[in-house]
């Protein structure tokens, strides 16, 4: 029996994060720590093996409302259900024939929840990857994030920008440019610029985050989206900005400026701060790793962040002071073994 085995790893928003929702620019790393990965073998059914993220037994009211708070209403079944429907209809939009030979699929995750590090999105990818592998069928390298990214915004109709997908399918360190005039169409797919980096480049980066302030994406985010599209100036100027700082990031990498990377870091975190309201638990994090001379920011939407260390004396006085509060800190390991 063949087994296909694939995953896809959390990732972290270095720089530039939330412009590439609005036609920015931002540099991600893979965080191959922790991933989503997903089994899948032939089967009589085309079937779903729900997992502990499914959970639909409790122990008490008290047990079922902690779950929720934690991990929200809906697990990883839904999003491979909605990512096996997206492949299918792509298959046949683009005259792709698929095998009439079945498959079970079950998935596991160890990407912590709602914390900023694109656990759903790994989830969609590594079930992409399988389904291709399954049903030998091809989808170009570039559009894959784009149609990763459609599962979640056409399928399930949630809010999603491209960033998360674009690290998460060409993993490692990535400048991504979103901008109008880098954005170009494709088989119904849009998709900007992405350029692989040397993960080399980088300083000592650390990431952290406490399960404890999970909030999903759009309590975060706020109403940025439905701002920017009335076209408040505070907010389109700071896309701006975001943008601006990756590129800026960009160049203090390969001219190996960390001075400069970590105050861009900062600046981003300080930009975002200045035009939404951010969970003062979040806020915390960033401030007392600031507090021992780490730059910090957010690594996506909340619960998490990632920021640069001088030398191991600060990476584990962070360490110390952020377990505190409590966090976990961790060294990214950037590209897989």
């Amino acid at each position: 029996m063949q087994i296909i085995q694939n995953q896809a790893y959390a990732r972290a928003g270095l720089v530039g994060n939330p412009s590439d929702g609005y036609n920015g620019k931002t540099i991600s790393i893979t965080v191959c720590n922790y991933s989503a990965r997903v089994v899948l073998y032939e089967w009589e059914d085309v079937e779903i093996v729900l997992t502990e993220e499914d959970q639909t037994r409790f122990g008490s009211i008290a047990e079922l409302a902690r779950d929720v708070q934690l991990h929200g209403y809906y697990g990883g079944a839904r999003l491979v259900k909605a990512t096996i429907r997206k492949f299918y209809h792509y298959c046949c939009d683009k005259g792709k024939s698929l095998h009439d030979r079945n498959f079970s699929i079950r998935l596991e995750s160890n990407i912590p929840r709602q914390v900023g590090l694109a656990g759903s999105s790994a989830i969609i990818v590594a079930t992409l990857r399988c389904l291709m592998q399954f049903y030998d069928v091809e989808i170009p390298f570039h559009i894959q994030p784009s149609l990763a990214r459609e599962v979640e915004t056409k399928e399930l109709s949630i809010a999603a920008g491209l960033q998360d997908r674009v690290i998460q399918v060409y993993q490692g360190l990535v400048y991504m440019d979103f901008s109008k005039e880098q954005m170009r169409g494709e088989d119904g797919f849009e998709y900007g610029d992405y350029e692989r980096l040397d993960p080399a480049l980088l300083p000592p980066v650390y990431v952290a985050f406490s399960a404890e302030l999970s909030e999903p994406t759009e309590v975060v985010s706020g109403n940025l989206q439905l701002r920017y599209e009335q076209r408040e100036r505070k907010v389109v100027k700071a896309m701006g900005q975001f943008a601006e700082m990756a590129a800026k990031s960009r160049e203090a990498l390969v001219a190996g400026d960390r001075k400069r990377l970590a105050k861009l870091l900062n600046d981003n975190f300080d930009l975002r701060k200045s035009i939404t309201p951010l969970a003062p638990g979040h806020v915390r994090m960033v401030d007392v790793a600031r507090s021992v001379g780490a730059s910090a920011k957010f690594a996506g939407s909340g619960g998490a962040i990632i920021g640069t260390y001088e030398d191991e004396a600060m990476f584990e006085e962070l360490k110390a002071a952020l377990a505190r509060i409590p966090c976990h800190t961790i060294k990214p390991i950037i590209m897989p073994a």
